[in-house]
Parts: structure tokens; sequence; C-alpha cells
């Protein structure tokens, strides 16, 4: 009942607690222990795939983050830091914004890499509406990013826009 009320797995693990406890039979110790669910299963999904994850393509990268990122209802940015043989470092989310916007500073997306002495980045971020068509606000930053990457000395590889569970656009 569950899944067809909201349209499958993705629908329901979007689905807030309230709306969970406003279908028959789930009271709020039910909707705790679905959402509960969920969230481990996700936490599973990305300790996994981050322990030294090695990125070698544009869908390596995309793969990594779609999993919890294709879910989110507020665009998030964040930057995949990488050494020198393209292994992840870290993945910070570096914004949080709003259903359809994230205003960054471009500087802020070289931090950790400064921090961490790493040559490379790759920034991803998501669009919740679930389509991964960039914005030209998208490319205009892109463009910015890449600058700025080659004033620090450290490779903006790809920007990635993800979209549903298995939509992205790359735009290198």
């Amino acid at each position: 009942h569950l899944l067809a009320t909201f349209e499958g797995l993705n629908g329901l693990a979007r689905a807030a607690t309230i709306e969970l406890v406003r279908q028959p039979g789930i009271g709020t110790a039910a909707a705790a222990r679905i959402k509960a669910g969920f969230e481990l299963g996700r936490r599973l999904l990305t300790e996994t795939s981050r322990a030294r994850h090695q990125i070698r393509s544009p869908a390596d990268a995309a793969n990594l983050l779609l999993p919890e990122m294709s879910l989110l209802d507020k665009e998030e940015l964040r930057v995949i830091i990488l050494d020198t043989k393209n292994r992840v470092v870290d993945v910070p989310t570096v914004y949080v914004g709003s259903v359809n916007t994230t205003m960054i500073r471009v500087s802020e997306l070289f931090r950790d890499a400064i921090r961490h002495n790493c040559p490379a980045i790759i920034v991803v971020h998501n669009h919740p509406s679930g389509d991964p068509t960039p914005s030209p606000e998208d490319v205009a930053v892109t463009r910015q990013i890449v600058e700025a990457g080659k004033l620090l000395d450290i490779d903006c590889l790809d920007h990635l826009v993800l979209g549903g569970t298995s939509r992205w656009v790359s735009l290198k």
C-alpha cells in the first residue's frame, strides 16, 4: 500500500514522517522505523562506495553520489576531493540551497582540497526536480570554478548535475 501511495521506493524514501503517519496503520513509531531503515540503507551505500573509491569517469562520480543526492528535496552542492590517483579523499557538502537554487562562492569550493593538499576536485550538485539539464547559471559557474582552479593549481575535472535516481549530466 505504501509503495503504491508514494509511487515506489524513491517516493517512499522522500516521504516526510508526517505523510507516513497519515497512512492507515502507520503510527509515529512505525513511521520512524521506516525512515530509519531508509537512512541506514543510504548510509551503508555511502560508506561502502566512498572507501577509497577511484574515479575513472564521470559515471563513477555520478554513481558515487546518486544514491543519496537523488532523494534530496533541496539543492545541494558537494565537492569530491581527489588525490593524485583520483581516489576519493572526502566529499564535503559545501552548500545547501532551496528547491531550485544554490548561491555559491567559488573560493569555498577549494577550501577542503587545499586543506588536504589534493590536486583535483569534481563539483556535483542536484536538481530536486529530477531534470538534470544544466541551467545557464550552472554553465557560467562551471567556467568560474575551472578558472579559479587554474589559479590555485587544482584541476576541476568535472561538474555533474544529478537528477532522478539514474539521470545525470556532465558539464565537462
